[in-house]
């Protein structure tokens, strides 16, 4: 499990690399504001809409091999876009490197539950690298691109090579699975999967929505420094690895749809702490606890959704890892809207009506059955 965490971590660090790349795009080349968020839109599209045909893919013919390409995909897209000059072959390269992180997580997200068997807190050693790698994105990749330009995007690469050589030895050295393996005990649940589908694009519209605008927050309603502001992400971003890690735990202990509903019915006394507490260094508590509360099902719903679908693992990581959080990028452009005329608090206010939202999907959901519960795969 360590193994696929670190690798996650390395995939989704590309995922992260183009929102902090995309500013220095605008310095570098002159880009415009559309053609800035055409980048973020060709990630989005690489990274979102293969997914779910890559997982019934994946679940019809293994590809072992997904995993280890996806990311070694991933990589390259990202590192060569910032050598190339036309904005048509910037925008090709880095849809490239969304298809290559769209490869990696259904493959990789099977063969983890596989490995993780019935425990919750190993598959959210899974889930939290994907977070760790969204938080180091902007960390390593700020330093790099103040100093060398959008031509620093050439020094990520290597990550991607290594993390791809290992996968793909890996998956030579396994085994093919028999043919008696190749379908999971159980029955298809899918009313209930639309139900947590649902569950997981309300939390990444929120995640989104807090991403984009806790900075904003900081130094256009708090009048706060750019450090401190970016400490407010820090904080956010960091509570969510945190989340991810401990929802994984409590899940063996309380059980996945408890969990869940636990940690909606905290997102929003969190969020409401983080837009009320008093004066720049106070909401920086909120900021973290607001991030672990978010966070706290994601383990959960990739693991329960694997659950719903048996016989679907791999199309089950592709929705819950790929297509449902890319929505909320997708959907993130009306918050935008929101703050053109409300600032970045009303933003944030805007999110309030999301948790009690997820609450009320997150009490519909029924526990798995024991067919459901033994190891996938």
């Amino acid at each position: 499990m360590r193994l696929w965490g670190a690798a996650h971590a390395v995939d989704d660090l590309y995922q992260g690399l183009v929102p902090a790349a995309v500013p220095y795009f605008v310095l570098d080349r002159h880009y415009g504001y559309l053609a800035a968020t055409g980048l973020t839109m060709a990630a989005t599209l690489g990274s979102a809409v293969p997914q779910p045909l890559l997982g019934l893919a994946v679940d019809r013919y293994r590809l072992p091999w997904l995993a280890g390409a996806g990311v070694g995909l991933a990589g390259l897209g990202l590192a060569l876009a910032g050598l190339v000059g036309p904005y048509p072959a910037v925008w090709s390269l880095i849809l490239l490197s969304g298809l290559g992180v769209a490869m990696f997580h259904p493959a990789a997200g099977k063969a983890a539950r596989a490995d993780a068997g019935d425990s919750a807190a190993a598959m959210s050693v899974f889930a939290a690298g994907g977070s760790v790698g969204f938080f180091l994105a902007p960390v390593l990749a700020t330093p790099a691109l103040v100093a060398w330009g959008v031509g620093a995007t050439a020094l990520f690469l290597p990550p991607a090579v290594l993390t791809a050589f290992v996968l793909l030895a890996r998956a030579r050295r396994a085994r093919p699975a028999p043919a008696s393996a190749a379908v999971a005990p159980g029955h298809d649940r899918w009313g209930p999967f639309a139900v947590l589908t649902g569950v997981e694009v309300l939390r990444s519209v929120a995640f989104f929505g807090l991403n984009t605008f806790v900075e904003l927050y900081w130094l256009r309603d708090l009048h706060a420094s750019r450090a401190l502001a970016g400490a407010a992400l820090t904080c956010f971003l960091a509570g969510g690895v945190a989340g991810t890690l401990a929802g994984g735990r409590l899940a063996d202990r309380w059980g996945m749809v408890r969990t869940i509903q636990c940690g909606a019915a905290l997102v929003l006394p969190c969020l409401a702490g983080l837009l009320l507490a008093p004066g720049a260094w106070a909401p920086l508590l909120f900021a973290l606890l607001t991030g672990a509360a978010l966070n706290m099902p994601f383990a959960v719903l990739v693991k329960l959704g694997q659950d719903y679908l048996p016989t679907r693992p791999g199309t089950a990581s592709g929705v819950t890892l790929g297509l449902a959080v890319s929505v909320g990028g997708l959907l993130a452009p009306v918050l935008g809207l929101i703050a053109q005329s409300h600032g970045p608090r009303g933003a944030l206010l805007a999110l309030c009506v999301i948790p009690p939202a997820a609450l009320l999907l997150g009490l519909l959901l029924p526990e798995p059955g024991p067919a459901q519960t033994r190891t996938q795969t």
